[in-house]
Formats: structure tokens, C-alpha cells, sequence
């Protein structure tokens, strides 16, 4: 899928000001409100918006401390694995990854004690073979699309 300048725009525009009308995003732009929600029609079916709700604190949830998790598992698990990680809600998302394991969890718990808790369930579901937990001290960089965004559309501006 091929995001224009104008497509960059609209995506920078949806980032900065996430709370503003389709109308008003049109009128910013200086294109007609159908032309917009047309592009955004498009980027949503093309899978470049994945959602459009509030982002939530897990740490303003009660859920302060955060960890990664490499998850091992055994040859032909993956899947099994993967659909039991699903079911635990301290569990924000998971990958499949190459190297030192064969998943990566991002994790969130209440202190130490209870990620401790979780961990244990993740080494008792079946097919996992054993865990490795980093703890996050800080976040040094945020969550971020932006400068993503920002980028493909000056590439698209030159044209390549």
C-alpha cells in the first residue's frame, strides 16, 4: 500500500489531534469532506489505521511495573502457545520472534510479587519450555508513529 504526502497528512493530522470531526480535519486540509473520508476509508481497509480508541495507561490501571518476556517453546507449540498467552490479561501483546526465543510478551503487573505470579502461569502452560524476564526501569522513548509518518510522507513527496 502506497501512502501520498496527502495520505501522510491526514495520518499526522489523526496522531496530533485525535478528537477533531472528519469536517474539520477536511476543512485543515483544504479537500472536500468526501475525499477525506474517502482516503480514510482506504487506509483503514488497507490496514495503515489499525484503530481509533483512547490509548490506556496500564500504570494508571494499577499496573505500574512492565517487563518483557522471551517465552521458549516446544517445537511445534507455537500456535497453542500463542492462543494460552491470549487468555492472561496482564498480557498487552506478544511476538514471534528469531534469537533467544520464540516469543516476546510485553508485560504489565501490579508490583514484583505479582508479575512473579504471572510468570509462573506462563511456565505452567503446556508447551512452554522456560521464560527469561527482563524488567523495564524506564521508558526512554515512547510509543510513537509520527516520525514514522512524517518521514514516508516527505519520501513521498520526493517521490520515492
Amino acid at each position: 500500500m502506497a501512502v501520498d504526502a496527502l495520505d501522510a497528512k491526514i495520518l499526522r493530522l489523526l496522531l496530533e489531534q485525535p478528537r477533531t470531526s472528519v469536517r474539520e480535519y477536511a476543512r485543515v486540509l483544504g479537500i472536500a469532506r468526501g475525499t477525506l473520508q474517502a482516503r480514510l476509508d482506504r487506509l483503514e481497509r488497507e490496514g495503515v489505521i489499525t484503530g481509533s480508541g483512547p490509548r490506556l495507561s496500564p500504570a494508571a490501571l494499577g499496573h505500574p511495573v512492565l517487563a518483557f518476556v522471551h517465552i521458549e517453546v516446544t517445537q511445534g507449540h507455537l500456535d497453542t502457545v500463542a492462543e494460552a498467552l491470549a487468555e492472561v490479561p496482564e498480557i498487552m501483546e506478544a511476538f514471534s520472534t528469531t534469537g533467544g526465543g520464540d516469543l516476546l510478551a510485553r508485560v504489565v503487573a501490579r508490583d514484583a510479587a505479582h508479575l512473579e505470579d504471572v510468570i509462573q502461569v506462563l511456565v505452567r502452560t503446556p508447551g512452554v519450555v522456560r521464560t527469561r524476564t527482563e524488567m523495564v526501569l524506564r521508558e526512554r522513548v515512547p510509543y510513537r508513529v509520527l516520525p514514522l509518518v512524517d518521514s514516508v510522507g516527505r519520501a513521498a513527496q520526493r517521490g520515492g
